[in-house]
């Protein structure tokens, strides 16, 4: 291929994938492996060969590592990842070092966020916030056009405690967002009021008809709304766009928790409340940016 091209990786537990990505951001080829392990931890080797695959035959300029837990973007140090087993990993230099390419690593968030800030729902806003609802709750916010990573430890939204009497989070906190936002705590919380099973989408499209889905959902949106309000007061954001899994949800999610917000703001900022708008490929559009920022070139959709 003629045209010059980076190559975008999304690290998982599970999978490994990557894209061949265009300037304009379009994916020209796309592939997906088993996260391979080696005592335990995900193995870098298989990732190198996969950037390489992907590199082979193309003028590959720079790569861009999407991942999960804490990482230190300047760094490019993952300073915590439980599921892929990392501790303090300079994830950056060893891949670098392996590809021979110019390389950018960034946590899986701020990487979404990066893109709903450059291409998406909030493109043009100077300071924004992106939050990723699923099995966990996580955010990236933009404060006068640049993201805040505070070392890696700065986003953890699902983290703050919007009810002290509450369930005990996963991170050992009781009342965290997450025990009552998350898709899991929505599926915990129905099947105790009603001793069924449903996911967190099969409990939405029971709304509104459903009082223990509405009940639940509810709840949610209050927690939610309650979060926001504190990230409202700390960062003024212009736009909050709320994506992961639970944004399939569409307005039955970003109108109640745009109510709710606003019953909350007195002096502060009122952000307008979207839902994202690149979706599942908000992780490969911002490890794509990262890679033509590692490249130093501004691709075709930037500025």
């Amino acid at each position: 291929m003629g045209e010059r091209a980076v190559v975008a990786v999304d690290v998982g537990g599970t999978s490994v994938k990557a894209a061949l990505v265009s300037p304009d951001l379009t994916p020209l080829r796309a592939l997906r492996r088993p996260s391979s392990r080696v005592g335990g931890a995900v193995a870098l080797g298989p990732i190198a060969d996969l950037i390489g695959e992907l590199a082979g035959g193309a003028d590959v300029v720079g790569v861009g590592v999407a991942v999960p837990g804490i990482v230190d973007d300047a760094t490019g140090v993952v300073r915590a990842a439980v599921n892929l087993g990392w501790t303090d990993l300079p994830l950056r230099d060893e891949l670098a070092a392996a590809c021979g390419l110019p390389l950018r690593v960034g946590h899986d968030v701020r990487t979404g966020g990066l893109a709903e800030f450059t291409v998406g729902a909030a493109a043009g806003a100077r300071n924004a916030l992106f939050v990723a609802i699923g099995t966990g709750i996580a955010a990236a916010s933009l404060v006068d056009g640049r993201l805040v990573a505070a070392g890696g430890y700065a986003g953890e939204i699902g983290h703050v405690v919007v009810d002290p009497a509450g369930d005990t989070c996963g991170c050992g906190t009781v009342g965290c967002l997450e025990t009552l936002a998350a898709a899991p705590a929505l599926a915990r919380r129905y099947a105790a009021l009603t001793g069924v099973e449903r996911t967190a989408e099969e409990i939405c499209a029971l709304l509104p008809d459903d009082p223990a889905a509405s009940r639940v959902w509810a709840d949610m949106v209050e927690a939610m709304a309650t979060a926001l309000h504190t990230a409202c007061t700390l960062f003024g954001p212009e736009a909050v766009v709320l994506g992961g899994g639970l944004s399939e949800a569409g307005t039955a999610l970003t109108g109640p928790v745009a109510e709710a917000l606003g019953r909350r703001l007195t002096f502060q900022r009122r952000p307008s409340v979207v839902r994202a708008a690149l979706g599942q490929d908000a992780g490969r559009a911002g490890a794509a940016l990262m890679a033509w920022d590692a490249a130093g070139i501004s691709p075709a959709v930037a500025g």
